[in-house]
């Protein structure tokens, strides 16, 4: 079974890594960091590389395949060549995943049309403009398609689609061996807990929503 990480620049490494340490312990697994070239890869932050290990090209029928988010998907969501590599993908794999904002490349690629989706909650208004139908759950199965909501969520994810593949046994020795045990120190992770004057400030400066961005 191959594992398809894809990145490009700008995106959020915990959204890739977190499914990595994850999911990308299933038995026998091959797992790839994909780009549409090989070589260092920047984050969000652009302090950290991942390598990707081939091109877009040199990795055609993965079983399954994972898009992490960023802060600015809208770059991604507007490239002929990421788009039309996940369709071509997505047409042969078991399953097709995303992490936070991942669900919008997903989306623009036509791929959620009347699902329901998760993603990062700052950006789940933009679903709906590409038929999706986007819900505030951590993880979301629809079909093949599995999508988590913001960053640390893909965690949640690849244990639980490690669970549907491998056993849930497997699964939680995985999830012991990772000492996945989130006791945080606030609580404070969704915007339904967070103070609502922090909330209303993150949705003031969110490239997406702003006024100056929309179409």
């Amino acid at each position: 079974m191959q594992i398809a990480f894809l990145l490009y620049e700008g995106f959020t490494a915990l959204d890739a890594i977190g499914p990595y340490d994850t999911l990308g312990r299933l038995p026998g697994a091959e797992t790839v960091f994909v780009a549409e070239r090989p070589g260092p890869v920047r984050n969000d932050a652009g302090s950290l590389a991942l390598v990707a290990d081939k091109a877009l090209d040199e990795v055609t029928r993965p079983d399954i395949v994972l898009v992490p988010g960023g802060p600015h998907p809208e770059t991604e969501m507007e490239n002929p060549a990421v788009l039309d590599w996940l369709r071509a993908v997505d047409a042969g794999s078991t399953w097709t995943t995303s992490v936070c904002s991942g669900s919008l490349l997903l989306a623009a690629a036509g791929l959620l049309k009347g699902r329901r989706a998760a993603g990062h909650w700052l950006f789940l208004d933009r679903l709906p403009a590409f038929g999706a139908e986007p819900t505030g759950d951590r993880v979301v199965f629809d079909g093949k398609y599995v999508t988590a909501a913001g960053v640390s969520s893909g965690i949640d994810m690849g244990l639980t689609l490690l669970g549907r593949i491998a056993g849930d046994e497997y699964a939680q020795t995985v999830q012991l061996m990772t000492e996945y045990d989130p006791q945080p120190p606030y609580d404070a992770g969704s915007p339904d807990k967070a103070p609502a004057e922090l909330v209303a400030r993150l949705r003031a400066v969110n490239p997406l929503t702003s006024p100056s961005s929309s179409s």
